[in-house]
C-alpha cells in the first residue's frame, strides 16, 4: 500500500482498536493489492476465513450471527451447487428421530408455525425447526456494542412493527406470545441542548429531512440540504424541470388505498405495470427523474422500480393501523423473534415473560433443543434434501437431511413446513412436481445490506439538526439514529453526546437491467467485497457526508458490523401479486394446498416481506397441513 493510501487509512482510522475483528495474518492482507480487482463470490468465499469475511458480530447473544456469515453461505452453497443431488445423501447419519412436523426456517414465519402447531396440535405432538444459523430469528436479529460502559442496540434487517388494529388477528397473535405493545416508552430528551425529533425507529427518523448532493450533481465538496421539501427544493443543484416534477410529486393527495380490497380490478391494474411506468403515468415524472431519486422506490422489495411490481408501492399498507406511529424493540423486530421462542420454550429465555426479561435476559441455547420436548430449535442445522417417502400424495412420512458442523444427519417427518427462502426450497425438495418447481422459479431475489456503526456521540447530526438523512450516490441511500425503548436499557434519556447506533441500508438496484440479472449483480457486489474494503467505504462516506459538522471517523466510531443478506427480498415483478394473461400468480400456486404432507410458508409468498405477512403465511400452513394430513392423536411420533 502507497505512502498516500496509509495516510488516507490513518485517517479514517482504519487501524484505531475499535469494536473490529482485524486481518492479521489473513489472506486478504497476503492478497495486498489484489483485494480492488473483481474477485468473483466463489473466489472470494473460498479463499476467506470467518472473520476475515464476516467482520465483528458484537458482543452478546448475536456476536456469532450478523447475517449471512461465511458459515452459513457456504452451507447453501453447497445446495445450489449440487452437492446433495441423489437419491438419498451418502453417508448421512440416521439419528432414529420421527417428528410429526419439521419446520425448515428459523425466522419470524418458522418460529410462528411452530407456536401455531403446538397451539393447535396438541402437547402430544411434537414439532422440531430446523435453523441454519446460529441464533434463531432469520432476519429479524439484533446487533449489540458496548460503548463508552452502555450497551447500544441495532437491527440486522427487520426493523419495526405497526400496532395491530383492535381485535385483529395480529393484536390476538402478539397477546398469545405476551408481547404487550402498549408498554412501550422510548427515551426522553436529557441534554441541556434544545430537542430535536427522534424516531422509533431507524426507518422512522423524524424532524426535518436532509438531503446530500455531491460528485454525481457537480458539487464537490457536497452541499446538504436541510427540510428540502419546506424550501420546494431551492438550492437543491438540479434543473427547474426535476425540481418541479418531484414537488408535484411530494404534494400529491394521499387519500388511503388507491383500491378497496387486494384483488380488485384496480389492485389488479397496479400489479400489471412496474413503478416506473405508474409513476410515470399517474404524476409525470420521467424516468430520469425516477432514476435519480427513486432508484429504491421499492426499496423493501430490493430491486429498481423499473422492474417491481407498482402494486409494492402499496403492498404494507394493507390491514394496519395509519395513526399510530411504527414501533421497534432496540434490535428491530429480534423482540418478537424472542416472544415466540419463549412461549413455545418457556426456559429458553430466563425470567418472566415481560418486555424487560426477553429483551435483555440472555438466550439459554441449552434449552433449545432437549429430548423430550414436544417443540425444538436445532441450530447451525442446514435443511439440504427431502423427499416423501412413496409418492406424496399416499406418503405417510418424509425423510429429511440437514448438514451441522461438517456432518451429514437424516431423519422423518409426518408433515414439512417449508419456512426459508424460495432460493433453496425448489432445491431440497427433491419430488416437487414440475407445477411448483416453475411457480418457484418465477420468485427472484435481492440482496440487502444492513450497515450498524456504533458511535460515541452523535453531535455531527445534532449540529445540523437532523436524526436521518438521504443521499442518492455512494453506498447506501439512507441512515439514521433512533432512541430506545426505555425497557431495554439503563440510560432512559438521550443527547446529541450518548453513544448511538447509526444504522445504514445498503441496497443494490441496478437500473435499466432485467429483474434477475439486477438480483444476480447485486449479490456479486454484496458477497465478493471484503470486510475491510466496506469498512474503507463506510468511512470516507461518512466524512465525506458529515466532516464539515464535526464528524472524525478515527475518533468518533466505536465500531462497525455489517449484515449481508444475499436473498434478503423478493422482488415480485408485474403479475406476481394477482398473475396475468390469464394465468395464476406463481404464489396461488405455492399457497393453494400443501404438496403431499409439505406445506410452503414465508413471506416470500405473500410478496410482502413484513413480520404480519410471515407470521400469517405460518398459519395458513399449519391449519393446511393439520386439515388435510395430521390426523390421529399424534400416538406414531415420539418426543426427541
Amino acid at each position: 500500500m502507497s505512502s498516500e493510501s496509509d495516510r488516507h487509512d490513518k485517517a479514517l482510522g482504519m487501524n484505531r482498536p475499535i469494536c473490529r475483528r482485524d486481518f492479521l495474518n489473513s489472506t486478504f492482507l497476503a492478497a495486498g493489492g489484489a483485494l480492488l480487482g473483481p474477485l468473483t463470490p466463489q473466489q472470494l468465499l473460498a479463499a476467506a476465513s470467518g472473520s476475515d469475511w464476516t467482520g465483528y458480530g458484537g458482543v452478546g447473544d448475536y456476536a456469532n450471527s450478523n447475517g449471512n456469515t461465511l458459515e452459513v453461505l457456504t452451507a447453501g452453497h453447497q445446495i445450489r451447487s449440487g452437492v446433495f443431488n441423489h437419491s438419498s445423501p451418502p453417508d448421512a447419519i440416521d439419528t432414529g428421530e420421527v417428528f410429526d412436523c419439521v419446520v425448515v426456517g428459523g425466522g419470524v414465519s418458522g418460529l410462528s408455525a411452530a407456536l401455531f402447531f403446538q397451539k393447535y396440535g396438541g402437547p402430544k405432538l411434537t414439532c422440531l425447526i430446523l435453523d441454519n444459523h446460529p441464533v434463531f430469528g432469520g432476519e429479524a436479529k439484533r446487533n449489540e456494542f458496548i460503548v463508552d460502559g452502555q450497551r447500544i442496540t441495532g437491527p440486522q434487517g427487520a426493523d419495526h412493527f405497526q400496532v395491530p388494529l383492535p381485535h385483529s388477528f395480529m393484536a390476538r397473535f402478539f397477546e398469545t406470545i405476551g408481547l404487550d405493545w402498549r408498554e412501550f416508552r422510548y427515551q426522553e430528551w436529557g441534554s441541556s441542548s434544545p430537542a430535536i425529533p427522534l424516531g422509533n425507529s431507524f426507518e422512522d427518523a423524524r424532524g426535518p429531512d436532509a438531503w446530500y448532493f455531491g460528485a454525481k450533481f457537480g458539487r464537490n465538496p457536497g452541499i446538504w440540504l436541510i427540510d428540502p421539501w419546506k424550501k420546494n427544493l431551492q438550492g437543491a443543484p438540479i434543473s427547474q424541470k426535476t425540481r418541479a416534477e418531484l414537488l408535484k410529486y411530494n404534494q400529491r393527495t394521499r387519500s388511503g388505498l388507491p383500491f378497496e380490497y387486494p384483488g380488485d380490478e384496480k389492485s389488479r391494474q397496479l400489479d400489471s405495470v412496474t413503478i416506473e411506468r405508474y409513476l410515470m403515468d399517474s404524476y409525470g415524472l420521467s424516468r430520469e427523474t425516477i432514476a435519480t431519486f427513486m432508484a429504491d422506490e421499492g426499496g423493501g422489495f430490493g430491486a429498481g422500480p423499473d422492474v417491481v411490481s407498482a402494486y409494492c408501492i402499496y403492498a404494507f399498507d394493507v390491514d394496519r393501523s395509519m395513526d399510530e406511529p411504527a414501533l421497534s424493540f432496540p434490535g428491530g423486530n429480534d423482540g418478537i423473534a424472542r416472544h415466540i421462542v419463549k412461549a413455545i420454550i418457556p426456559d429458553s429465555i430466563p425470567g418472566p415473560n415481560t418486555l424487560d426479561s426477553v429483551c435483555r435476559n440472555s438466550i439459554n441455547f441449552d434449552a433449545l433443543d432437549r429430548p423430550g420436548h414436544s417443540v425444538g430449535i436445532r441450530l447451525s442445522s442446514t435443511a439440504v434434501w427431502m423427499k416423501h417417502d412413496g409418492a406424496p400424495s399416499a406418503s405417510n412420512f418424509v425423510t429429511i437431511a440437514y448438514t451441522q458442523a461438517g456432518k451429514v444427519y437424516r431423519m422423518k417427518a409426518r408433515s414439512v413446513v417449508m419456512a426459508g427462502g424460495c432460493w433453496t426450497a425448489k432445491h431440497i425438495v427433491r419430488d416437487l412436481s414440475s407445477a411448483h418447481r416453475e411457480a418457484y422459479d418465477q420468485f427472484y431475489r435481492s440482496p440487502c445490506m444492513m450497515v450498524n456503526v456504533a458511535l460515541h456521540n452523535w453531535r455531527f447530526l445534532y449540529n445540523m439538526g437532523i436524526s436521518g438523512c438521504r443521499w442518492f450516490e455512494g453506498l447506501g441511500s439512507f441512515a439514521a439514529i433512533r432512541r430506545l425503548p426505555t425497557f431495554s436499557t439503563d440510560s432512559k434519556t438521550i443527547g446529541p453526546d450518548s453513544p448511538v447506533v447509526l444504522t445504514l441500508k445498503v441496497l443494490y438496484p441496478h437500473y435499466g437491467l432485467p429483474l434477475q440479472e439486477q438480483g444476480e449483480r447485486g449479490r456479486a457486489q454484496l458477497l465478493s467485497t471484503p470486510f475491510r474494503d466496506y469498512e474503507r467505504q463506510i468511512r470516507t462516506q461518512l466524512s465525506d457526508l458529515f466532516s464539515a459538522s464535526g464528524f472524525d471517523a478515527s475518533r468518533d466510531i466505536a465500531g462497525i458490523v455489517l449484515n449481508r443478506w444475499g436473498h434478503a427480498y423478493v422482488s415480485p415483478q408485474p403479475g406476481f401479486f394477482f398473475g396475468k394473461d390469464g394465468n395464476p400468480a406463481p404464489r396461488a400456486i405455492l399457497r393453494a394446498a400443501p404438496f403431499g404432507r409439505i406445506a410452503f410458508a414465508n413471506t416470500d409468498l405473500s410478496g410482502t416481506p413484513d413480520h404480519r405477512t410471515a407470521i400469517g403465511e405460518a398459519h395458513r400452513a399449519v391449519s393446511q397441513l393439520l386439515d388435510q394430513v395430521l390426523t390421529g392423536d399424534g400416538s406414531e411420533s415420539r418426543s426427541v
